[in-house]
């Protein structure tokens, strides 16, 4: 818990409270409660099987989607602690915010939105919402781990106003039956901003994968070096260490000179976001939390790094996320969701028994064909990619992933 919050901190006394009433835990804060039960999921724990630009079997140093949330919580905890803003509900953002995420990264995502493209499509960060509110069967009155409003607010990262409008339908419908907690979705159909703990997520994510992905783009041999002095945010502190440690330039010491260039990369990028929010949180002069969603984003870089930061992105996106190595396993991978995904809409029975019970259930609902494509799409979205991989040799007799 934070020693001293901020007045435009979200303070877990005066939350907005959760989707069911549950009393206080006697030792733990609301956001520390919601931290704990996230840890203790089933679907964090997948997140160690679940890959990012690298698939599952093609090496065991890159990163997953639970290494990169442990790094997002890192980051979003240390620049929290500078600004005054509550590190324990960063925590839960941040170790939550890919629960909803498919195997094989973006390629999963891609392709399972492909084939909901008619019964109302795929979004992560609807799924990683889903996943907490409703997938995770772990409380014997209600489904889902209830975790408080401020903590949902920051797990749903993006949403369309279309989508919006579904999720503020069924809160209202659940509030009418008994439920406590106001819709986190209308903020989108307001255009007002989540807190600061929510805004620092995002931009500790953004942080985090772009340093990642340097890391294991040189490591897969996809990246080079020499490409990267093309890249401004990378390239001048590659020399500045070089300036101050010469022997690195030996090529028996390159691994040393990437880690602590990226190191120094990440230390400016937090460092700026710490001064240019600062700059932002004393020119607007938010009083409360409820202030702060009122104002235009106040979590930022300054201009120049925000600039260079974009000059980043774009070379990964042409240099790694592109690369033809990449985009053959890519591609691969969206054919085994794709393939999954018609298997089991033409013999749902061959889902686990948790999975086929309810698309039996399914079947009654008004628009059945909608639903039971809902419980594959949460069927698959759950799978590892090893799972996900033997699944489709089982039921296709291909094994397209090796």
């Amino acid at each position: 818990m934070n020693s001293a919050l901020s007045v435009f901190a979200s303070d877990p006394a005066h939350s907005r409270g959760r989707r069911f009433h549950e009393p206080p835990a006697p030792t733990r804060t609301e956001y520390q409660r919601d931290r704990d039960r996230i840890v203790h999921s089933t679907a964090f724990r997948r997140l160690v099987y679940k890959t990012q630009v690298f698939l599952n079997h093609e090496g065991d140093l890159f990163r997953t989607r639970l290494t990169h949330s442990l790094e997002v919580a890192q980051l979003g905890r240390s620049i929290a602690r500078s600004l005054g803003l509550n590190e324990d509900l960063v925590e839960a953002i941040a170790l939550a915010h890919d629960l909803g995420h498919t195997p094989f990264g973006h390629a999963g995502q891609d392709a399972l939105n492909e084939c909901m493209a008619d019964q109302g499509g795929f979004e992560h960060n609807l799924q990683s919402l889903r996943v907490v509110d409703h997938l995770e069967q772990r409380y014997p009155l209600f489904d889902g781990l209830n975790l408080s409003f401020e903590t949902r607010e920051g797990i749903l990262k993006h949403c369309s106003r279309a989508n919006a409008e579904k999720l503020e339908a069924a809160e209202s419908a659940s509030a009418s039956s008994g439920t406590l907690q106001p819709s986190v979705a209308r903020r989108f159909l307001d255009r007002t901003q989540p807190s600061l703990e929510a805004q620092l997520c995002n931009l500790a994510d953004e942080i985090a994968y772009n340093a990642h992905d340097i890391d294991d783009g040189v490591r897969s041999g996809l990246l080079t070096m020499a490409q990267l002095e093309d890249v401004p945010l990378f390239d001048d502190f590659r020399r500045e260490t070089l300036a101050e440690h010469p022997h690195l330039q030996l090529a028996t010491q390159g691994r040393r000179l990437l880690y602590e260039t990226i190191r120094r990369m990440l230390s400016a990028q937090v460092y700026d976001v710490i001064l240019a929010t600062g700059q932002a949180l004393a020119q607007h002069a938010p009083a409360s939390v409820d202030a702060v969603r009122l104002m235009p984003p106040l979590l930022r870089f300054a201009e120049g790094m925000q600039g260079k930061s974009a000059v980043l992105k774009k070379f990964l996106l042409q240099n790694l996320y592109r690369h033809p190595q990449v985009m053959h396993m890519t591609n691969q991978a969206r054919q085994v969701v794709a393939d999954l995904f018609r298997a089991y809409l033409a013999a749902p029975d061959q889902m686990h028994a948790g999975f086929l019970a309810r698309a039996e259930a399914a079947r009654g609902a008004a628009d059945a064909q909608r639903a039971v494509a809902r419980v594959i799409a949460d069927y698959i979205a759950g799978m590892t990619d090893r799972f996900a991989a033997r699944e489709h040799e089982r039921l296709t007799g291909t094994k397209l992933l090796s």
